[in-house]
């Protein structure tokens, strides 16, 4: 599996692979910090529309960090590496700890539509990134 040029994920060593999980602990953060401000100041609707809408910002933001400074993944990996990190946490340790229930994952607007917007976000973030903008004109 290409990483990134000649490069294979096997070759990547673990600062690497802990500097791309340490910028999905970000996006991760950042969007559980806005359903729970989100939960205590609006409606449980309102904030998941929020969460929506911010997920793909605070995953363009964080990646475009991590291009511009680390650049050790390709576009597709770093984007996937994002969104395995987030549904691990979010099974791994949201459900089971903090909703005490697994019916999160029921809910499109609550959690599919979020992490299938990460996982584009950061991987069109990464496109451009690597052969900029298109001209329009």
């Amino acid at each position: 599996m290409p990483i990134q040029g000649n490069e294979n994920m096997n070759s990547l060593n673990l600062k690497k692979i802990i500097i791309v999980l340490i910028h999905a602990f970000i996006v991760w953060a950042l969007c559980g910090g806005t359903m729970a401000i989100g939960r205590s100041v609006t409606t449980i609707e309102l904030t998941l529309i929020i969460h929506a809408i911010g997920a793909p910002v605070f995953a363009f933001i964080v990646s475009t960090v991590y291009y511009k400074k680390f650049n050790y993944t390709s576009s597709f990996w770093t984007a996937f590496i994002f969104l395995l990190f987030i549904i691990a946490m979010d099974a791994g340790l949201v459900a089971p700890v903090f909703e005490k229930s697994y019916e999160m994952f029921k809910s499109i607007l609550g959690t599919w539509i979020p992490l299938s917007l990460i996982f584009l976000s950061t991987y069109i973030t990464g496109l451009i990134m690597k052969k900029g903008l298109p001209k329009v004109l």
